[in-house]
């Protein structure tokens, strides 16, 4: 890891009030230290995380990955009832889900018209709306 990705991992985490640790900022320099966004599976972290010198369990990396959803800076993104994504710009937005590759990008926002949501039932409020848009290649 570079000194300017721990920096920016070490500034990201502090802007949640989150502990620097070393698991912390070994996953958040993979996440945010050259400052891009990307979107993650915890599997893909981790594979990630085993190629540097500080190593993590994939345990670590669920829990971490928790960690940093309950902050909010990242976003979860289920694609299905199994399969979520971890999203590290936390702006709502849209999602392209490649089923080919079984891949999380955005999509663009100013595209996407929503004209009205249903009414939530009672006792309920809309928390978020979650737009996931599946896309598979043309036969």
């Amino acid at each position: 890891m570079s000194e300017t990705q721990h920096d920016t991992g070490t500034k990201w985490l502090a802007t949640a009030g989150l502990r620097p640790t070393r698991q912390r900022l070994t996953l958040a320099a993979l996440l945010v230290g050259d400052g891009q966004h990307r979107h993650v599976t915890a599997e893909s972290l981790f594979e990630a995380a085993k190629d540097g010198a500080d190593s993590v369990s994939l345990a670590t990396v669920y829990n971490t990955l928790r960690a940093f959803c309950d902050a909010g800076l990242l976003q979860e993104v289920t694609v299905d009832g199994s399969r979520s994504y971890f999203d590290t710009n936390t702006r709502d937005h849209p999602h392209f889900f490649w089923e080919d590759e079984a891949r999380l990008s955005d999509a663009p926002s100013d595209q996407l018209v929503i004209a009205q949501l249903p009414d939530a039932p009672e006792g309920a409020e809309i928390a978020s709306v979650d737009v996931v848009i599946r896309l598979r290649k043309k036969a």
